[in-house]
Order: structure tokens, then sequence, then C-alpha cells
């Protein structure tokens, strides 16, 4: 497996925090090559640049520390990104994926500067293979004294070869070695790479490969993870390409992150050149969006007899309320073909007045839930996508680093996106997404409006791969497992914001008066109490757990329990919750929990009792229409400490007074 020798693009960390990007650009170090090749190399091979956003949108919980870098980095207006050369009739070659870093970049476009500093813009794209990684092209001005590389198009293995480019971002280097072998293509052996043992760096693709006389026999390109055994493609190969043409043919592997399954296709493309620089980015971002996009719709439409709801392995979590916890999940297939809840929650982090995050992650996603302070509006909160951000950053998710220190961003500004998807249940997503130029890199957010916040899952990405990392995240919503909880004053903020409520709360109705009396009403149920059963304050807590219900050859997202709580650090409250008939393919515990449930068997027999510092009471809402029922409702209460049966009955009484099962 090779591994390109790639410009200083920076990588996505996985701790979430953002790493800044430095270049230097400097002088040429000879290796053993005859001096009198020098001058010629030195004029004619160029660093590739980008030049560095003008404008920062982001915020620092303190001053950039930029006196900790080398004077030539802070004061560099470009970044450096790669090598290129020229090889004469005012054309120049580089690799292929050094220029694709300008594909929706953050930067610059990217640029030629030579040995003293001038930089030179980029004018039309004649020539470019994205499986061969080469790519050439003119200038809209030449160097005042144009240099070019002789070519051999026909070296021979064991010679001595010279490595020359832009190494680590430090400026052209020359590095000696042999060039040993040739080993074909690896997805169909079409033609050869050439392997050589002369160093190559990050920084060094798309610098020429020179012979002893100077001549360029191939272009810098790729380098083995675990040897010193790098690869270059054939000048010739570069010369032989067909004039006028742009061609892709990659074989690429395309993943989703709730399946264990891979789509291995060809990405396969054409389009005429010359091309202006931007319109040959835009032509290429045209054809690869169209590509991903039709990988993920294949991969969705792939299996749909394993894919849930309704393929197989759907069952256990079609028929239970898989978590009444207010973290994300998501919803993914395991080993055994079964799907689950899926991700880890981590550490919660407070915030002011109440508040709190708790991350956690699920593959590159970072998932949260933000519970929002009490001295932040619900109107501003659900208004302004940099009062959610503000707070989410607190958990240190962008930072720069500078040698040792790192620097925390406190803001980034307002995003670039910020649009509304909805998703297959009719949950109404906050779709964002904030550049981070310095890194040439996004953050992608969706985020679901709850009573108490938001919950959601982010992503970075690089710039080039901003529209299949929104497709992804898009398509991740369909497969996320929500509850919405909050206290009765956070649902009455909440509840005046219909354009956040997600479809299935048009069957819902959620009513309350402090100290006088709380009602539900959906098509399901409708049920009612006042004080007597329990207090009605601001502070008491309201959760909807909401699960996927099958209905004849549908599924739908819908409530399945309603749990109320006097106060959030009580345990007196009392839930409704939603039973289907299990089916046989779940096995003996959901038989017999059914069983229970049907005959009304403990703990459903109206029959109080003790469960560690509390008394607890549940009974079945009405009697079976048939002998054997395929739904069913259960009621159920709890109050702190030690209370007689005679009491509990009382209060559950009071509960089932006013219940009415309205689906059949």
């Amino acid at each position: 497996m090779k591994h390109r020798v790639r410009g200083r693009m920076l990588p996505l960390l996985p701790c979430l925090a953002i790493a800044a990007a430095f270049f230097l650009s400097g002088t040429v170090r000879a290796a053993s090559l005859d001096p009198q090749f020098l001058p010629g190399i030195q004029s004619a091979t160029f660093e590739v640049v980008a030049a560095k956003p003008e404008h920062d949108p982001i915020t620092y919980e303190k001053p950039l520390p930029l006196d900790l870098l080398p004077f030539q980095e802070r004061n560099d207006k470009y970044y450096s990104i790669g090598t290129a050369f020229a090889i004469g009739n005012g054309r120049y070659v580089t690799a292929g994926h050094v220029l694709l870093i300008g594909v929706n970049s953050l930067w610059g476009p990217p640029a030629l500067r030579d040995n003293q500093g001038h930089v030179y813009s980029i004018d039309e794209v004649l020539k470019f293979s994205q499986e061969q990684d080469f790519v050439v092209f003119t200038l809209r001005t030449q160097p005042a004294e144009p240099k070019v590389l002789a070519l051999d198009t026909k070296p021979a293995t064991g010679q001595a070869v010279y490595s020359v480019g832009n190494a680590y971002g430090t400026g052209v280097v020359i590095r000696d070695g042999l060039y040993t072998s040739d080993t074909p293509e690896p997805q169909d052996g079409r033609w050869n790479w050439m392997r050589f043992s002369a160093a190559a760096s990050p920084g060094n693709s798309g610098g020429p490969l020179v012979d002893q006389d100077g001549k360029v026999i191939g272009v810098v390109l790729a380098k083995s993870p675990n040897e010193n055994l790098n690869y270059a493609l054939p000048i010739s190969m570069v010369l032989d390409a067909p004039e006028g043409t742009a061609e892709i043919d990659q074989r690429i592997g395309y993943q989703f992150d709730v399946f264990d399954s891979t789509l291995n296709n060809t990405f396969k493309a054409k389009f005429a050149l010359p091309l202006p620089l931007a319109e040959f980015f835009q032509t290429y971002q045209q054809r690869s969006d169209r590509y991903v996009d039709s990988q993920l719709q294949a991969l969705l439409a792939k299996e749909p007899q394993r894919t849930f709801p309704r393929g197989s392995g759907s069952d256990e979590m079609l028929h239970r309320i898989a978590t009444m916890g207010d973290f994300p999940y998501v919803i993914a297939r395991n080993s055994n073909d079964t799907w689950v809840l899926a991700g880890e929650s981590g550490n919660t982090v407070k915030l002011s007045a109440n508040g709190y995050i708790t991350p956690g992650a699920f593959g590159k996603n970072l998932l949260f839930h933000l519970r929002k302070p009490d001295d932040v509006a619900a109107n501003a909160l659900y208004a302004d996508p940099a009062v959610p951000m503000d707070l989410l950053l607190k958990l240190g998710l962008v930072q720069r680093n500078f040698g040792s220190t790192r620097i925390a961003a406190t803001s980034l500004g307002k995003p670039l996106l910020d649009d509304v998807h909805v998703d297959a249940w009719g949950r109404r997503w906050q779709a964002w997404e904030w550049p981070l130029p310095y890194a040439n890199a996004m953050l992608v957010v969706f985020a679901l409006p709850v009573p108490d916040g938001y919950i959601g899952l982010a992503r970075f990405t690089t710039a080039m791969q901003e529209h299949d990392t929104l497709i992804n995240t898009r398509a991740l919503t369909d497969f996320m497992y929500v509850n919405y909880d909050g206290t009765l004053a956070q649902w009455h903020d909440f509840l005046k914001q219909p354009a956040l409520l997600p479809d299935a709360f048009k069957d819902i109705r959620v009513d309350f008066d402090y100290g006088k009396r709380f009602d539900y009403a959906s098509q399901r149920l409708r049920f009612g109490f006042d004080p007597q059963l329990q207090p009605i304050q601001p502070d008491s807590v309201l959760t909807l757990g909401f699960a996927f219900l099958p209905e004849g050859d549908n599924v739908v997202w819908d409530v399945a329990e309603v749990w109320l709580s006097a106060k959030a650090t009580d345990d007196n409250y009392l839930t409704l919750m939603r039973h289907q008939q299990p089916p046989a393919a779940l096995g003996d515990d959901y038989a017999n929990s059914w069983e229970k449930i049907v005959n009304r068997r403990f703990p459903y027999d109206v029959t109080a009792r003790e469960d560690e510092d509390a008394s607890k009471i549940a009974t079945v809402v009405g009697a079976p229409a048939t002998d054997k029922p395929a739904l069913l409702y259960t009621a159920h209460y709890t109050a702190e400490g030690q209370h007689p049966q005679q009491a509990m009955q009382a209060k559950l009484d009071l509960l089932l007074d006013d219940i009415k099962i309205i689906e059949p």
C-alpha cells in the first residue's frame, strides 16, 4: 500500500482539536549531484503555494502566540503545499493531488513560487489524470528568465537518482538514492510505477525525480509507509497522455457509518481541457459530488432486506424503548446483523446556570447533548447558531497548536451554512457549517432542537470533502435515536417555537397550568391529573420517550412512553408505557414479559412494592379487547420512601381516573 507524499494538509485529529498548518520555504541544499546542474534545477523547480486567508473569523481565548513560531512561518503569506517543475513550452507539472487541494479551498488558489520568492498564478489546466496523479498547466505570467528541465523518457533501473522537492515545507532540497525497480499500479496493472530509494517527504509531491545528468525521469508522488522505497510516475506517461483531456479512473471504497459493508466501485469521468483553473476546480467538483451522491444512494439502497427499520435484525429496536436517557445514540448494525444503539458518552462538562454538555463519539462523529443554561434565552439559543456553538466550544472542540501551547477557540463567527434538514422521521435538524480557514477545513454540525437545548452530531472535514461529509451527515440523522426531555418551564418555551417541532407533534398536545392541571393528548393516548397526584411546577420534568413503531407495512416514529416527575431531584414520578406483542423471533425473554402484561401478573397486579428507597405500583390500562391483544398500555406510579398499599393504590387510581387509550 502506498501513501501519497502530500503537501502540508492538516489531518483531522481524533480528539476533535484542529492543529494549525505552518510551512517554510528555503534554499536548495545539494546532495551528491554535480554542482553544474544545480542552478538549472533550482530555477526550474518551484514550490506550489496557496495564499493564507486574509481574514480569520475565529475568536480565541487569548491572543495567538505567533512569536513562538519561527520568523519565516509567522511572516510567510503563503502555505507551501507541494512542488512543481517546468518541462518547456510554457508548461509545468505537479502531482494531481497537490493541485486538487485547491478544490473548494479556503486558501488562495494554488500558485508557483520560485527560489527568489516571486509568485506566479496558474492560468490553464492542459492535462490531468487522477489515477496517474499528475497535472500539466500553464502560468498567467512566465518567469523573466524561464528555465526548463531536460527529460529522459527511457531511464534504466539501478541508476543513481535524486528526488527534488519542497520536503516538509522547508524549501527545495535534493536527496540521492537509486532507481530500484518498477511495480504495476495496483488497480489494473495497466502501467508501472517507478520505485526509488531517495528520500521523499510531505511536500515533495509533484517534484521531479532526476538522474545524474539532471534530467527528469519521473514525478515524485508517493511513498511506502514501512520502508524507504518511494514512488514516481514515469515522465514519459505525462508526455504521452492525450492533450485536452481530464481523466478520472480510480477505484474508491465508499462507506456509511451505520453499515458494516463497503462499496468498491471505480470513479470514472472525463471532461475537456484546457480550462482556466477556477473552471477546472468547478468541473472536477461537480463530477466528484455526483459520484459520491451515487455511491451513498447505492449503499443505502443495497440489501434493503437487511436495512433498518424494515430489514432483518430490526425487531428488537421496533419492540422496545431503547433508553429514556437524553443522550443521542446512533442505530447501527452490529456483527450479529442486529440493529442496536451505538456510540459512547463521555464526561459531562458543566456550564453556568445549570447548563451542561455531555459529549460522546460514534466513529468520526462527535455526539452531544447540550443542556441550555438557565440564563440563556430559548429564542436566542434556537435562533442564533453562534449561541449553541459558543457553548459547544467549551469542550475544547477547536484548538490551535503553537509548539506545546494550545489555544482554544471561543467563537467561530457566522456559519457558512445555516439551514434546516428534515429527516425521514420528520425531525427538523439545524444544519450548520463553520469554516476553519487556518486548517482549510470545515466543522459540520447537525443539531436537533429539544426542550432543554440541543442534541446533535458534529464532524470535521477537509474543505475538499465538504459535500461528501454533508450528505453523509444528513443521511445519518435518519439513524439517530432521540428523546424529548426538559422541565415544564423549558417545555413552555420550546412549544412556542412551532418551526422546531417534528412532524409527530402535529398530533401531540401538551398543556399545563402550574399548580392546577397537566394534560397530554395524542392520537394514541389522552390523560391528565391535578396536584393531588403530584406537584405541577416549573421544575417538574417531562420526558417523551420516542420509539420506532411498526404499523402494518410502515414504521412510524412516535411517543411510546410518557414520564413526568414532580421534580428532577425527586423520586416521585408517573409513567405511561406502550407495549406491542413481540414477534416470536425475539425469544423467551420478550414473550415472558408480554405474557406478564397480558395476564396482569406481578409487577402489573396493582401490588405496591419497595425498590431501594422508593415505593412502586403498576397496572395494565383497560381490559384487553380480545383474548390475544396485540397492543396494551401500562401505568406506573413511584413515590419516594416507604408507603402502604392503600396509599399507593389511591395514587394509582388518581392516574387511572383520567386515562383514555385511543388507538385500538
